[in-house]
């Protein structure tokens, strides 16, 4: 049997050939069908016939499953694929919008448009009131404030978090549903 020369054992990936911890695999050749269960010795020496390595691809199994394959095609396939799954995850980020107490119609029509933008996004929303000077002692116009901003989301979006007070300024955080 050749060995490969100075190869460490493989830390992170699938182990193959000598590795194999197990007396017993159950063998699927390079073309998929099954070969059955065999000692892991024979199945390597078969594996060496064919110029490919044995690899177990499935080794929570009773016996585990082995395939023959190249190690090295198939580490790098599985890169492939969990670089394209990380590629292709979408990362929910959360968008801040800042308003007044005492916001005109025009300039909360303009920051509703954003929130709806970020929500169809697939954004979080936190919507911030800060509060200056004497509007801290009318929360109530506050409150509404925000109820309103609820309110309009209502289709598009739930409140993940009810208004609540932090020092000078209230916070909401609305999510897609």
């Amino acid at each position: 049997m050749m060995r490969r020369p100075n190869q460490a054992p493989p830390m992170n990936g699938p182990r193959f050939n000598e590795w194999i911890q197990s007396p017993k695999v159950r063998v699927i050749d390079h073309e998929g069908e099954n070969l059955g269960v065999m000692y892991t010795r024979e199945a390597m020496a078969q594996a060496q016939e064919l110029g490919l390595d044995l690899v177990e691809v499935s080794p929570n199994a009773d016996p585990p499953v082995a395939k023959f394959l190249d190690v090295g095609k198939f580490k790098y396939e599985a890169q492939k694929k969990a670089n394209l799954a990380r590629k292709s995850q979408k990362t929910q980020e959360i968008k801040e919008i800042k308003m007044r107490p005492n916001i005109d119609d025009h300039d909360y029509d303009t920051k509703m448009k954003k929130v709806h933008e970020f929500i169809e996004e697939g954004d979080k929303v936190k919507v911030t009131l800060r509060f200056r000077g004497r509007e801290l002692s009318h929360g109530q116009l506050g409150m509404a404030v925000l109820q309103r901003v609820a309110q309009d989301t209502t289709e598009i979006a739930k409140v993940e978090a009810y208004p609540r007070m932090e020092g000078r300024q209230m916070l909401m955080v609305l999510s897609p549903k």
